[in-house]
């Protein structure tokens, strides 16, 4: 390793330190999320540096190195976690650098996995409930990641985190800090480690969040921390405790361990509920009375306002009450409302607006529609797939994403209409800060995609497309008749409508 440059070092004054623990005075004052220098601009004046850059998974790897060496050569090694070399672009926190070398590589998913300390491990000596006092330790995932990391990173200047833009990302980027910031230059110094924010991969999305790095989170890494030292204590208290428990009252189990998930078994509890309250069903019959109004040779069905009735004699008696009249008896028309009535376009779509809309629009499984959501924007062409935000942010480009959909053959007609006459944002739905809403990020031609990933992309770029058009407006009619002989009974109503303007519904 090169010899720090402690003269231009901003912290230099201060010990550096491998423990995270003792970063925390370098919390940033501003949102992570927020473009921000924390090392000193004159870091690495007239000498060569170099970066690293570490993603969550190699593919996004990959689409960081072509989107920062602009599609040029990149020079890639590592037999399990590729690594790319390349030389440019410059790196804006340290401008006068001499020449910058960039390498670009990544984990695969989290780096440690928390487990119980070895005196916690037995069955028989350790009760259940003990678990939820004890301590828990972090161990590799695979130990070679972890050498990865170091070598990588060995004498590097500065660190750039690529991890998705959720707590999961946020814990897995204080893992890698874990096993390599004390490797840098200096010894290692949080003052330049950087964190990139981003929701698409492709090459303009790669350099935006490169030239607007933030800090990582420590507070959302912290949360995934307890997250996962309680689903341990209760994941494995309750499985020791009800494998025991039903071992000893079932010999004829069929499975060594009954697993509990803090989730899944919930979620399973009220799967069974649900599957009880079908199976113990008992259906009650109901009656109601239909009234036939026919206009212009076509028949029509008024409703009964007074809905169902489970007491059949009655419904007989009234029906009894017109038959029986001494006189014709008629259905007067009380008053006709006609009303236009706006049928409000949908919101941003969030992860489960997109797998509720696949299982009913196309008929695709929930796990299914996100592994092809997922690959779509490993591909470049949809936006991180797993977002809970309904609301575009303000720094969204609608009107760049539109022009991209201009082109399209299917809706580029209707898009391109949609552009001379301004796209609408809605006021309503929430922004999570995560990630924006799921949307297209560029236009794929004809034949580019096929199958059920052709209809996954189809149908999030047609619902973006619908959620900045206007509203559709329908004329409603309400028609409110009355029978005499039945009295407060006799009340039905005929309601039907017409489209006006197709507005949204053009395109979904």
């Amino acid at each position: 390793p090169k010899k720090a440059d402690k003269s231009q070092d901003k912290s230099a004054s201060n010990k550096a330190s491998s423990s995270l623990a003792a970063t925390s005075s370098h919390a940033p004052q501003i949102p992570p999320s927020q473009p921000q220098t924390t090392n000193n601009l004159n870091y690495g004046a007239g000498r060569p540096i170099v970066v690293v850059h570490i993603a969550e998974k190699p593919s996004i790897a990959q689409a960081i190195a072509q989107g920062l060496s602009d599609g040029g050569d990149t020079k890639s090694g590592g037999k399990g976690l590729p690594t790319y070399e390349f030389t440019n672009p410059p790196f804006n926190k340290a401008p006068q650098a001499s020449k910058v070398t960039h390498r670009v590589t990544s984990v695969a998913g989290h780096v440690f996995n928390v487990d119980f300390p070895s005196e916690y491990q037995s069955w028989d000596s350790v009760d259940p409930a003990e678990l939820f006092h004890a301590p828990v330790v972090r161990k590799p995932c695979k130990g070679s990641v972890v050498r990865h990391l170091q070598d990588v990173a060995k004498g590097v200047d500065f660190i750039v985190l690529w991890m998705d833009c959720d707590r999961e990302g946020e814990n897995i980027n204080f893992e890698v800090l874990d096993c390599c910031m004390h490797l840098m230059q200096g010894n290692g110094n949080y003052d330049r480690v950087y964190r990139a924010h981003f929701s698409a991969i492709n090459p303009s999305d790669i350099i935006r969040a490169y030239n607007a790095l933030g800090k990582p989170d420590r507070c959302q890494s912290m949360s995934v921390d307890a997250r996962q030292e309680l689903d341990l204590k209760v994941g494995v208290a309750f499985s020791r405790f009800q494998t025991r428990y039903f071992q000893g009252r079932y010999g004829d189990l069929d499975s060594a361990v009954l697993s509990y998930g803090p989730c899944q078994t919930p979620t399973l509890g009220f799967c069974v509920q649900r599957h009880v309250e079908m199976e113990t069903f008992k259906p009650e019959p109901y009656w109601l009375m239909d009234l036939g109004v026919m206009n212009a040779g076509t028949m029509c069905r008024a409703v009964w306002d007074s809905g169902r009735s489970f007491n059949r004699n009655k419904v007989d008696d009234l029906v009894a009450k017109c038959k029986n009249s001494s006189s014709a008896v008629f259905a007067k028309v009380d008053a006709v409302v006609t009303k236009n009535r706006h049928q409000g376009r949908p919101v941003p779509m969030n992860t489960v607006a997109m797998l509720k809309a696949c299982s009913k629009v196309l008929g695709i499984g929930p796990h299914a529609a996100l592994s092809i959501a997922e690959r779509l924007y490993l591909s470049g062409y949809l936006s991180y797939p797993r977002t809970e935000s309904t609301k575009y942010p303000k720094s969204f480009d609608i009107v760049g994403t539109l022009k991209e959909q201009s082109y399209d053959n299917r809706w580029g007609q209707y898009v391109g209409e949609l552009l001379k006459s301004g796209p609408n944002v809605g006021k309503g739905g929430a922004d999570m800060g995560d990630h924006p809403p799921i949307t297209p990020c560029r236009r794929a031609r004809a034949g580019e995609l096929t199958g059920d990933t052709a209809r996954v992309y189809d149908l999030v770029a047609r619902h973006f497309v619908a959620s900045v058009s206007d509203d559709a407006v329908w004329q409603s009619t309400t028609v409110r008749l009355s029978i005499d002989e039945l009295g407060e009974k006799g009340s039905f109503t005929i309601s039907g409508k017409q489209l006006v303007t197709p507005g949204f519904l053009a395109i979904v």
